[in-house]
Protein backbone atom coordinates (compact mmCIF):
# COMPACT_ATOMS: atom_id res chain seq x y z
CA UNK A 1 0.00 0.00 0.00
CA UNK A 2 2.53 2.38 0.89
CA UNK A 3 4.62 1.72 -2.48
CA UNK A 4 1.01 2.16 -4.31
CA UNK A 5 0.54 5.98 -2.19
CA UNK A 6 3.99 6.78 -2.87
CA UNK A 7 3.61 5.75 -6.77
CA UNK A 8 0.70 8.14 -6.53
CA UNK A 9 2.25 11.40 -4.79
CA UNK A 10 4.89 10.98 -7.54
CA UNK A 11 2.46 11.23 -10.83
CA UNK A 12 0.81 13.80 -8.80
CA UNK A 13 4.44 15.70 -8.43
CA UNK A 14 4.85 15.42 -12.33
CA UNK A 15 1.42 17.25 -12.60
CA UNK A 16 2.27 19.86 -10.20
CA UNK A 17 6.11 20.40 -11.85
CA UNK A 18 4.19 20.58 -15.57
CA UNK A 19 1.48 23.16 -14.33
CA UNK A 20 4.66 25.25 -12.36
CA UNK A 21 6.40 25.18 -16.02
CA UNK A 22 3.18 26.01 -18.06
CA UNK A 23 3.73 29.58 -18.09
CA UNK A 24 7.32 29.78 -18.08
CA UNK A 25 6.43 28.10 -21.54
CA UNK A 26 4.50 30.58 -22.52
CA UNK A 27 6.82 33.25 -21.80
CA UNK A 28 9.79 31.38 -23.90
CA UNK A 29 6.87 30.89 -26.69
CA UNK A 30 6.61 27.26 -26.42
CA UNK A 31 2.96 27.88 -25.92
CA UNK A 32 1.52 30.54 -28.26
CA UNK A 33 -1.67 31.42 -26.40
CA UNK A 34 -2.38 32.34 -23.17
CA UNK A 35 -5.92 31.24 -23.29
CA UNK A 36 -4.35 28.04 -22.55
CA UNK A 37 -3.14 29.01 -19.46
CA UNK A 38 -6.84 30.00 -18.47
CA UNK A 39 -8.40 26.69 -19.64
CA UNK A 40 -5.24 25.07 -17.35
CA UNK A 41 -6.28 27.29 -14.74
CA UNK A 42 -9.87 25.68 -15.32
CA UNK A 43 -8.45 22.26 -15.21
CA UNK A 44 -7.20 22.98 -12.02
CA UNK A 45 -10.06 23.89 -10.60
CA UNK A 46 -11.84 20.65 -12.25
CA UNK A 47 -9.28 18.57 -10.64
CA UNK A 48 -10.12 19.53 -6.94
CA UNK A 49 -13.51 19.09 -7.52
CA UNK A 50 -12.70 15.51 -8.94
CA UNK A 51 -10.86 15.27 -5.77
CA UNK A 52 -13.59 15.97 -3.27
CA UNK A 53 -15.87 13.36 -5.52
CA UNK A 54 -13.56 10.63 -5.09
CA UNK A 55 -13.17 10.91 -1.51
CA UNK A 56 -17.29 10.42 -1.58
CA UNK A 57 -17.75 8.01 -4.34
CA UNK A 58 -14.18 6.11 -4.59
CA UNK A 59 -13.66 6.46 -0.81
CA UNK A 60 -17.02 5.94 0.61
CA UNK A 61 -19.16 4.35 -2.55
CA UNK A 62 -21.85 7.35 -2.18
CA UNK A 63 -22.31 8.44 -5.95
CA UNK A 64 -23.51 12.20 -6.02
CA UNK A 65 -24.74 13.27 -9.36
CA UNK A 66 -24.76 16.50 -7.97
CA UNK A 67 -21.68 18.48 -7.05
CA UNK A 68 -22.61 20.46 -9.93
CA UNK A 69 -24.94 22.83 -7.25
CA UNK A 70 -21.76 23.02 -4.79
CA UNK A 71 -19.69 24.04 -7.58
CA UNK A 72 -21.84 26.58 -8.89
CA UNK A 73 -22.96 27.97 -5.66
CA UNK A 74 -19.00 28.43 -4.97
CA UNK A 75 -18.80 30.23 -8.12
CA UNK A 76 -21.88 32.39 -7.64
CA UNK A 77 -20.77 33.19 -4.52
CA UNK A 78 -17.28 34.49 -6.28
CA UNK A 79 -19.51 36.34 -9.09
CA UNK A 80 -21.53 38.35 -6.83
CA UNK A 81 -18.51 39.65 -5.04
CA UNK A 82 -16.20 40.26 -8.16
CA UNK A 83 -19.08 41.95 -10.13
CA UNK A 84 -19.92 44.39 -7.32
CA UNK A 85 -16.01 45.56 -7.78
CA UNK A 86 -16.63 46.44 -11.02
CA UNK A 87 -20.26 48.30 -10.58
CA UNK A 88 -18.30 49.94 -6.98
CA UNK A 89 -21.13 48.05 -5.01
CA UNK A 90 -24.30 49.68 -7.45
CA UNK A 91 -26.84 47.43 -9.04
CA UNK A 92 -26.15 45.13 -11.54
CA UNK A 93 -27.57 45.84 -15.24
CA UNK A 94 -29.77 42.25 -15.07
CA UNK A 95 -31.13 43.83 -11.37
CA UNK A 96 -32.40 47.01 -13.10
CA UNK A 97 -34.27 45.33 -15.84
CA UNK A 98 -36.13 43.34 -13.26
CA UNK A 99 -37.46 47.02 -12.09
CA UNK A 100 -34.78 46.81 -8.76
CA UNK A 101 -33.69 50.28 -7.78
CA UNK A 102 -31.40 49.27 -4.85
CA UNK A 103 -29.01 46.51 -4.91
CA UNK A 104 -30.93 43.02 -3.04
CA UNK A 105 -30.18 42.14 0.97
CA UNK A 106 -29.21 38.71 -0.98
CA UNK A 107 -26.48 40.31 -2.76
CA UNK A 108 -25.21 42.85 0.47
CA UNK A 109 -22.71 40.40 1.92
CA UNK A 110 -20.71 40.35 -1.22
CA UNK A 111 -19.87 44.02 -1.05
CA UNK A 112 -17.00 43.27 1.21
CA UNK A 113 -14.02 41.05 0.72
CA UNK A 114 -14.13 38.77 4.16
CA UNK A 115 -17.72 37.87 4.18
CA UNK A 116 -17.56 37.55 0.30
CA UNK A 117 -15.23 34.36 0.50
CA UNK A 118 -16.38 33.01 4.61
CA UNK A 119 -19.96 32.60 2.60
CA UNK A 120 -17.79 30.60 -0.80
CA UNK A 121 -17.31 27.90 1.62
CA UNK A 122 -19.96 28.56 4.38
CA UNK A 123 -22.81 28.49 2.09
CA UNK A 124 -22.53 24.85 0.46
CA UNK A 125 -21.25 23.47 3.46
CA UNK A 126 -24.34 24.47 5.51
CA UNK A 127 -26.37 23.08 2.55
CA UNK A 128 -24.58 19.91 2.26
CA UNK A 129 -24.85 19.28 5.72
CA UNK A 130 -28.45 19.55 6.43
CA UNK A 131 -28.81 17.42 3.10
CA UNK A 132 -26.57 14.66 4.39
CA UNK A 133 -28.41 15.05 7.70
CA UNK A 134 -31.33 13.77 6.84
CA UNK A 135 -30.29 11.66 3.79
CA UNK A 136 -27.88 9.93 6.09
CA UNK A 137 -29.18 9.51 9.12
CA UNK A 138 -32.75 8.03 7.39
CA UNK A 139 -29.76 5.67 5.73
CA UNK A 140 -31.27 6.42 2.46
CA UNK A 141 -28.06 5.11 0.03
CA UNK A 142 -27.32 3.82 -3.42
CA UNK A 143 -29.02 4.71 -6.58
CA UNK A 144 -32.07 6.21 -4.27
CA UNK A 145 -29.06 9.24 -3.16
CA UNK A 146 -28.09 9.82 -6.68
CA UNK A 147 -31.43 10.10 -7.41
CA UNK A 148 -32.15 12.63 -4.86
CA UNK A 149 -29.01 14.61 -5.47
CA UNK A 150 -30.51 14.67 -9.23
CA UNK A 151 -33.48 16.71 -8.10
CA UNK A 152 -31.96 18.95 -5.69
CA UNK A 153 -29.63 19.76 -8.82
CA UNK A 154 -32.48 20.28 -10.70
CA UNK A 155 -34.59 22.28 -8.31
CA UNK A 156 -31.88 24.28 -7.69
CA UNK A 157 -30.90 25.19 -11.37
CA UNK A 158 -34.93 26.08 -12.10
CA UNK A 159 -34.60 28.49 -8.73
CA UNK A 160 -31.24 29.90 -10.59
CA UNK A 161 -33.38 30.09 -13.93
CA UNK A 162 -36.09 31.69 -12.91
CA UNK A 163 -34.74 34.32 -10.14
CA UNK A 164 -33.30 36.70 -13.50
CA UNK A 165 -33.25 39.66 -11.38
CA UNK A 166 -31.51 38.06 -8.72
CA UNK A 167 -29.20 35.80 -10.32
CA UNK A 168 -29.12 36.89 -14.16
CA UNK A 169 -31.35 33.80 -15.35
CA UNK A 170 -30.14 31.91 -18.11
CA UNK A 171 -26.91 34.07 -18.63
CA UNK A 172 -25.58 34.45 -15.70
CA UNK A 173 -23.20 36.70 -14.19
CA UNK A 174 -21.27 37.87 -16.55
CA UNK A 175 -18.13 40.58 -17.57
CA UNK A 176 -16.32 39.91 -14.47
CA UNK A 177 -12.66 40.25 -13.40
CA UNK A 178 -10.42 38.08 -10.98
CA UNK A 179 -9.65 38.77 -7.49
CA UNK A 180 -6.43 40.57 -9.18
CA UNK A 181 -8.16 42.28 -11.39
CA UNK A 182 -8.47 41.59 -15.20
CA UNK A 183 -5.98 38.59 -16.20
CA UNK A 184 -6.67 38.74 -20.10
CA UNK A 185 -3.81 40.74 -22.46
CA UNK A 186 -0.45 40.56 -22.32
CA UNK A 187 -0.26 43.91 -20.43
CA UNK A 188 -1.85 41.66 -17.71
CA UNK A 189 0.05 38.35 -17.81
CA UNK A 190 1.92 38.60 -14.51
CA UNK A 191 -1.60 38.74 -12.51
CA UNK A 192 -2.78 35.88 -14.80
CA UNK A 193 0.62 33.99 -13.61
CA UNK A 194 -0.10 34.97 -9.89
CA UNK A 195 -3.51 33.59 -9.87
CA UNK A 196 -2.22 30.75 -11.88
CA UNK A 197 0.43 29.51 -9.08
CA UNK A 198 -2.09 30.52 -6.28
CA UNK A 199 -4.38 28.06 -8.37
CA UNK A 200 -1.94 25.08 -8.36
CA UNK A 201 -1.01 26.26 -4.87
CA UNK A 202 -4.56 25.09 -3.25
CA UNK A 203 -4.80 22.36 -5.46
CA UNK A 204 -1.39 21.10 -3.92
CA UNK A 205 -2.83 21.74 -0.27
CA UNK A 206 -6.30 20.13 -1.15
CA UNK A 207 -4.13 17.11 -2.33
CA UNK A 208 -2.25 16.54 0.72
CA UNK A 209 -5.38 17.16 2.65
CA UNK A 210 -7.33 14.56 1.50
CA UNK A 211 -4.26 11.87 0.93
CA UNK A 212 -3.46 12.37 4.25
CA UNK A 213 -7.44 11.50 5.78
CA UNK A 214 -7.53 8.51 3.59
CA UNK A 215 -4.33 7.32 4.87
CA UNK A 216 -5.70 7.83 9.01
CA UNK A 217 -8.39 5.66 10.81
CA UNK A 218 -10.47 8.01 8.87
CA UNK A 219 -9.53 6.99 5.51
CA UNK A 220 -9.69 3.34 6.38
CA UNK A 221 -13.08 4.37 7.92
CA UNK A 222 -14.04 5.58 4.94
CA UNK A 223 -13.42 2.24 2.82
CA UNK A 224 -15.14 0.39 5.41
CA UNK A 225 -17.88 2.10 4.69
CA UNK A 226 -17.50 1.49 1.10
CA UNK A 227 -16.98 -2.25 1.44
CA UNK A 228 -19.61 -2.87 3.95
CA UNK A 229 -21.90 -0.13 6.03
CA UNK A 230 -23.67 -2.64 7.57
CA UNK A 231 -20.72 -4.43 9.28
CA UNK A 232 -19.23 -1.17 10.18
CA UNK A 233 -22.50 0.19 11.95
CA UNK A 234 -22.44 -3.31 14.08
CA UNK A 235 -18.58 -2.44 14.57
CA UNK A 236 -19.85 0.78 16.99
CA UNK A 237 -19.35 3.54 14.12
CA UNK A 238 -21.94 5.85 13.73
CA UNK A 239 -21.74 5.75 10.30
CA UNK A 240 -23.82 8.26 8.94
CA UNK A 241 -21.81 11.38 10.96
CA UNK A 242 -19.02 9.57 8.89
CA UNK A 243 -20.70 9.91 5.30
CA UNK A 244 -22.06 13.43 6.28
CA UNK A 245 -18.83 14.87 6.99
CA UNK A 246 -16.83 13.56 3.56
CA UNK A 247 -20.31 14.86 2.17
CA UNK A 248 -20.05 18.03 3.43
CA UNK A 249 -15.77 18.44 2.63
CA UNK A 250 -17.03 16.70 -0.85
CA UNK A 251 -19.12 20.09 -1.22
CA UNK A 252 -16.69 22.28 0.33
CA UNK A 253 -13.78 21.49 -2.53
CA UNK A 254 -16.35 21.47 -5.20
CA UNK A 255 -17.43 25.09 -3.82
CA UNK A 256 -13.75 26.30 -3.71
CA UNK A 257 -12.96 24.97 -7.30
CA UNK A 258 -15.99 27.00 -8.36
CA UNK A 259 -14.77 30.20 -7.42
CA UNK A 260 -11.25 29.59 -8.99
CA UNK A 261 -13.02 28.64 -11.60
CA UNK A 262 -14.55 31.82 -11.94
CA UNK A 263 -11.54 33.93 -11.54
CA UNK A 264 -10.42 32.21 -15.04
CA UNK A 265 -13.73 32.32 -16.85
CA UNK A 266 -14.91 35.62 -16.07
CA UNK A 267 -18.57 34.18 -15.75
CA UNK A 268 -20.65 31.69 -14.16
CA UNK A 269 -24.16 30.73 -14.98
CA UNK A 270 -26.83 28.15 -14.28
CA UNK A 271 -25.19 25.70 -16.71
CA UNK A 272 -22.48 24.75 -14.27
CA UNK A 273 -25.34 23.43 -12.34
CA UNK A 274 -27.41 21.13 -14.23
CA UNK A 275 -27.23 17.38 -13.77
CA UNK A 276 -25.22 16.35 -16.70
CA UNK A 277 -22.19 18.96 -15.63
CA UNK A 278 -22.46 16.88 -12.42
CA UNK A 279 -22.50 13.37 -14.60
CA UNK A 280 -19.44 14.59 -16.37
CA UNK A 281 -17.64 15.56 -12.91
CA UNK A 282 -18.12 11.88 -12.18
CA UNK A 283 -16.91 10.53 -15.45
CA UNK A 284 -13.61 12.50 -14.50
CA UNK A 285 -12.93 10.71 -11.74
CA UNK A 286 -14.20 7.15 -13.32
CA UNK A 287 -11.74 7.31 -16.44
CA UNK A 288 -9.01 8.64 -14.15
CA UNK A 289 -9.34 5.59 -11.24
CA UNK A 290 -11.56 5.54 -8.33
CA UNK A 291 -10.18 5.44 -4.91
CA UNK A 292 -6.77 6.98 -5.41
CA UNK A 293 -7.14 10.75 -6.00
CA UNK A 294 -4.38 10.86 -8.47
CA UNK A 295 -6.79 9.40 -10.78
CA UNK A 296 -9.20 11.91 -10.23
CA UNK A 297 -6.90 14.70 -10.85
CA UNK A 298 -5.30 12.56 -14.83
CA UNK A 299 -9.05 11.99 -15.35
CA UNK A 300 -10.09 15.83 -15.09
CA UNK A 301 -7.09 17.08 -16.83
CA UNK A 302 -7.31 14.35 -19.87
CA UNK A 303 -10.97 14.76 -20.62
CA UNK A 304 -10.81 18.23 -20.61
CA UNK A 305 -7.86 18.46 -22.96
CA UNK A 306 -9.80 15.89 -24.89
CA UNK A 307 -12.85 18.47 -24.52
CA UNK A 308 -10.62 21.36 -25.52
CA UNK A 309 -8.88 19.65 -28.90
CA UNK A 310 -12.22 18.07 -29.87
CA UNK A 311 -15.10 20.21 -29.06
CA UNK A 312 -14.40 21.70 -32.24
CA UNK A 313 -13.61 21.23 -36.06
CA UNK A 314 -14.82 17.62 -37.43
CA UNK A 315 -14.95 16.33 -33.85
CA UNK A 316 -17.71 18.85 -32.49
CA UNK A 317 -20.73 16.53 -33.42
CA UNK A 318 -19.46 13.16 -32.12
CA UNK A 319 -17.25 14.38 -29.14
CA UNK A 320 -20.39 13.76 -26.44
CA UNK A 321 -20.89 10.21 -27.51
CA UNK A 322 -17.37 9.66 -27.52
CA UNK A 323 -17.03 10.67 -24.28
CA UNK A 324 -19.90 8.48 -23.17
CA UNK A 325 -18.34 5.46 -24.74
CA UNK A 326 -15.32 6.37 -22.77
CA UNK A 327 -17.47 6.10 -19.94
CA UNK A 328 -19.12 3.14 -20.19
CA UNK A 329 -15.81 0.93 -21.47
CA UNK A 330 -13.95 2.31 -18.30
CA UNK A 331 -17.32 1.13 -16.24
CA UNK A 332 -17.74 -2.27 -17.74
CA UNK A 333 -14.27 -3.15 -18.25
CA UNK A 334 -12.10 -1.48 -16.64
CA UNK A 335 -13.43 -0.40 -13.12
CA UNK A 336 -9.64 1.17 -12.06
CA UNK A 337 -9.98 3.64 -14.88
CA UNK A 338 -6.55 4.53 -16.27
CA UNK A 339 -4.41 4.13 -12.83
CA UNK A 340 -5.95 0.52 -12.85
CA UNK A 341 -4.80 -0.33 -16.33
CA UNK A 342 -1.22 0.90 -15.22
CA UNK A 343 -1.54 -0.85 -11.74
CA UNK A 344 -3.22 -4.23 -12.25
CA UNK A 345 -3.95 -5.02 -16.00
CA UNK A 346 -0.45 -3.95 -17.16
CA UNK A 347 1.59 -5.94 -14.43
CA UNK A 348 -0.52 -8.92 -15.77
CA UNK A 349 -0.02 -8.27 -19.46
CA UNK A 350 3.48 -7.98 -19.08
CA UNK A 351 3.87 -11.47 -17.02
CA UNK A 352 2.14 -13.25 -19.95
CA UNK A 353 3.71 -11.35 -22.47
CA UNK A 354 7.03 -12.45 -20.59
CA UNK A 355 5.65 -16.37 -20.25
CA UNK A 356 5.27 -16.88 -23.89
CA UNK A 357 8.61 -15.56 -24.64
CA UNK A 358 10.00 -17.80 -22.30
CA UNK A 359 7.99 -20.87 -23.58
Amino acid sequence: MRIKNKGYHICFAIIVVLLILAPLLLSAGVITSSSFILFLGKCIAFSIVAIGLDLIWGYTGILSLGHGLYFALGGYAMAMFLKLQTTNGRIVSFMQTGGMTELPAVWRPFLHMGPAMVLVILGPAVLSGVIGFFIFRNRIKGVYFSIISQALTWAAYSLFTGLQSYTGGNVGITEITSLLGSIKGDANRGKMFLLFYISVAILVLIYILSSFLTQTKFGKLLIAIRDGENRTYFSGYCVSRYKNFVYVLSAVFAAIAGAIFVNFNGSITPAQMTISYSITMVIWVAVGGRGTLVGAVLGAFLINLCDYNFSSGTMVEIWQYILGAIFVVTILFFKGGLVGIVRDQLPVWMKKVTRKEAE
